[in-house]
């Protein structure tokens, strides 16, 4: 059987080029975890730990389960607004987010409640209660490649503005619609000068 990469099988989605396009995302499904403040605060850290212990659970034990087939467990994700709206990128105190990590079509919610059982008996000290597993779709988007430090995004995001003002779309990210940003490196094993992270803005046309 044929591991399934989803960067690989969908590079309209995780590889895009470093200039602004227009995408229709399809509706994908995603174990989800929201909280509040900066990516160096202890909930943060703990949310991830939740996303990946449920996200290898179901890879490594859910061969039971209908439909399954191997696979690679998808990137780290997070939809990012403030608590007002918008997402101010140089206000880390307002910031609101989910992290999520997209899940394979197998996993339905009773995978997902067979997956936090089996986690909780494995983890107990690891706080689950937050997470949940919810369909997600994003519809048109503007999404460019940011490669560099996640601080330098916003030079990178200047030029998804523009293409938003040159092509009569109106930029939407908010407390509906957020800012998403997709992690294809691990900022641990990479040198910040090398991260790779899709940036990704929903919009709607003029």
């Amino acid at each position: 059987m044929t591991k399934i990469d989803y960067k690989k099988e969908y590079k309209d989605l995780y590889l895009p080029k470093a200039a602004p396009a227009l995408i229709d995302v399809p509706p994908m499904r995603f174990i989800m975890v929201d909280g509040e403040g900066g990516p160096e605060k202890d909930e943060y850290q703990q949310s991830i730990s939740v996303l990946y212990t449920l996200s290898y659970t179901i890879k490594m034990n859910g061969k039971g389960s209908a439909g399954y087939f191997d696979y690679v467990v998808p990137p780290l994700e997070g939809l990012w607004w403030g608590e007002d709206g918008g997402f101010d990128i140089n206000n880390r105190d307002t910031w609101r987010w989910t992290s999520m990590i997209r899940q394979p079509e197998f996993v339905t919610p009773d995978v997902f409640s067979w997956a936090m059982d089996a986690a909780k008996k494995r983890k107990p000290e690891l706080d689950l209660s937050k997470a949940r597993l919810e369909p997600f779709a994003e519809g048109l988007c503007v999404q460019i490649m940011h490669v560099g430090p996640y601080a330098d995004e916003p030079i990178t995001l200047e030029k998804v503005y523009e293409y938003i003002r040159q092509n009569q779309l109106v930029n939407r990210a908010g407390p509906e619609r957020k800012h998403h940003e997709i992690y294809l490196s691990d900022p641990n094993k990479t040198k910040p000068e090398n991260l790779k992270t899709v940036l990704r803005l929903p919009v709607e046309r003029a």
